[in-house]
């Protein structure tokens, strides 16, 4: 098992450095100047140059992403924010709770909406609940986020003055979000897990136990539902995982400082440091969720984790 987590955190090395290369080179050859973005557009040209000159800025493209790579897995120096001129980790980790926090609520709210309803679907399959939580999940999916969470702020913020409508200063700040992230999820959720428990229905295993008179409940809930679980695991993980830095409509619309919002904040004011490291930070944070996601398997599948044990 620990030679298994030590080859997949190894992996990441190569993955880390090619996602690093790609938003160098798009951030590269997107249009705006950091050495003038540092000085304000007050600056006289001389200055901007000896500014370019000093940051390096001026030297060739390889030269410049090897020198980052370098500092970055050397020195673990991310650089330096050329919007507030800190450390890019200070931005970073100051969001990010807020992030995570969200995700955490957007896949807890999904996977409570989802999970439950996919079981009763399939268990139901054919009749008019059926029908009717199809349509529900269907209507999620065609539902755009930013129209779903504009409205809950004009319903329950504007209208009712129920909840607040921008901030991440206390718990009643997600409510709106995790909302808003539930419905756009828990569809994906309730799909995959209808469909996993309508496959395991129909197994051979499950015939025997209703042919030996295994009450439905026991067939439905130890035998079926536990060996439809690894499908839904990788949506869930999947899901949570997305929502970590893909969440930037909700921390957008609701005003949160997250790291979402953050992300696209410096790709506006061209924050070359600021931008990859929280990408880099992401795609990290998204690999050890994967992993760890994996690992689960090896609880639910004895199969997997003697497979493990092999390997």
């Amino acid at each position: 098992m620990l030679r298994y987590i030590g080859k997949r955190l190894l992996q990441m090395i190569p993955v880390l450095i090619g996602i690093a290369f790609i938003i160098f080179f798009i951030m590269d050859f997107t249009p705006g100047d950091p050495a003038r973005l540092i000085l304000g557009q007050s600056a006289t040209a001389e200055a901007v140059d000896q500014l370019t000159e000093e940051m390096g800025l001026n030297a060739p493209f390889f030269t410049r992403f090897f020198r980052y790579i370098y500092n970055a897995i050397v020195h673990l120096d991310f650089g330096v924010s050329y919007r507030t001129m800190k450390p890019v980790f200070d931005d970073v980790f100051t969001r990010f709770p807020v992030s995570i926090y969200l995700a955490l609520c957007g896949m807890i709210g999904s996977t409570l909406f989802g999970i439950p309803l996919g079981v009763l679907s399939a268990v139901k399959q054919y009749s008019k609940l059926d029908t009717v939580v199809n349509v529900v999940a269907m209507t999620m999916v065609a539902m755009p986020p930013f129209w779903v969470a504009m409205v809950l702020i004009l319903v329950f913020s504007l209208y009712l003055g129920l909840l607040p409508s921008a901030g991440a200063a206390s718990w009643l700040h997600y409510i709106l979000p995790t909302i808003t992230l539930t419905l756009a999820n828990g569809s994906a959720v309730l799909r995959i897990t209808r469909s996993s428990m309508l496959e395991t229905i129909r197994m051979d295993y499950v015939r025997t136990a209703q042919a030996k008179g295994v009450p439905r409940r026991v067939i439905i809930f130890k035998h079926a539902f536990k060996n439809a679980l690894l499908p839904v695991i990788t949506t869930v993980g999947y899901i949570f995982g997305s929502l970590l830095g893909g969440a930037i409509v909700s921390e957008t619309v609701f005003a949160m400082p997250g790291l979402g919002s953050l992300i696209v904040l410096s790709i506006k004011m061209k924050d070359i440091p600021v931008v990859m490291a929280s990408i880099i930070w992401l795609a990290l944070s998204y690999g050890v969720i994967m992993l760890i996601v994996d690992l689960m398997y090896a609880f639910i599948d004895p199969r997997i984790k003697a497979k493990y044990q092999k390997g």
